[in-house]
């Protein structure tokens, strides 16, 4: 049986993914915060990513590491750089010394935020960040490439859309973004199990009515998202929300509005 190592554990995804994958792997659950304790086939543990001391002996045995880890939204530099940069490079390289065959990142669709909402865009766009946060996920699929290219690890980075932590979408913007729990399972089992790839980069998202993020190239991993955030269209519309003029021009939305003060004429 694969084993398998999910970093960040204790987040929100994390849970998810230790329900929905704990009878199809062996699990070794980090986190620095506290956990559930260790049902069957599950090994819970305490790491601090921002150690890479923390990081050597967890990594051994393992076959296939999914990295949750960090600042799961816009934050202050020290706390992105420390978590998601820092941390990101402990998380390669402790599993490259450990030998450990395949990275999943959970890379985040604000590395590309501030691409235009009205043009569908596919994993081959170039970066366009729209916060610190979205900096550390650029940082974290080019750290990814970089092992693949040259320490041979297969590697996967998971663009991943609105993960809410209720199931249910309720913002306008979640209409396009939206991945639900069930869809979140299966496009992680897709890049732990598929039987060989080097890189790819891939979007996060449910099987929306209203996507604008094209997963054409990366088919060949067999992912087939079954939930659509229309179903919730209407709940969504009944309570009022609508988006800021700026922050639906760009397929980051609130990402791209915090902080700003630049000229969206400039922004092609």
């Amino acid at each position: 049986m694969t084993k398998l190592l999910i970093t960040g554990a204790a987040g929100h995804i994390g849970k998810v993914l230790r329900a929905g994958l704990r009878d199809q792997y062996e699990l070794r659950l980090a986190d620095i915060a506290p956990q559930a304790p260790a049902g069957e086939g599950e090994e819970v543990v305490t790491a601090d990513i921002t150690k890479l001391a923390d990081l050597l002996p967890i990594m051994q045995g393992i076959d296939v590491v999914v990295h949750l880890a960090g600042i799961p939204d816009e934050g202050a530099w020290e706390a992105v750089r420390d978590l998601n940069i820092d941390g990101c490079y402990n998380v390669f390289e402790a599993a490259r010394q450990a030998g450990v065959r395949r990275v999943v990142f959970a890379s985040s669709n604000h590395a590309v935020g501030f691409h235009r909402r009205d043009r569908m865009i596919d994993n081959r766009v170039a970066p366009r960040p729209d916060s610190r946060y979205g900096v550390s996920k650029v940082f974290g699929e080019a750290l990814g490439r970089m092992y693949a290219d040259k320490h041979g690890m297969s590697v996967a980075c998971m663009r991943i859309g609105s993960f809410r932590p209720d199931d249910i979408p309720t913002a306008p913007r979640h209409l396009f973004t939206w991945i639900s729990h069930r869809d979140t399972v299966q496009l992680t089992k897709r890049c732990i199990d598929h039987p060989d790839y080097h890189f790819v980069v891939v979007y996060g998202v449910s099987n929306n009515a209203r996507n604008r993020w094209d997963n054409a190239n990366a088919r060949w991993l067999g992912y087939k998202p079954e939930d659509d955030a229309e179903t919730y269209a209407a709940e969504i519309a009944a309570t009022g929300h609508s988006e800021d003029s700026l922050e639906a021009l760009y397929h980051g939305g609130f990402g791209c509005l915090v902080e700003f003060d630049g000229d969206p004429r400039r922004i092609d």
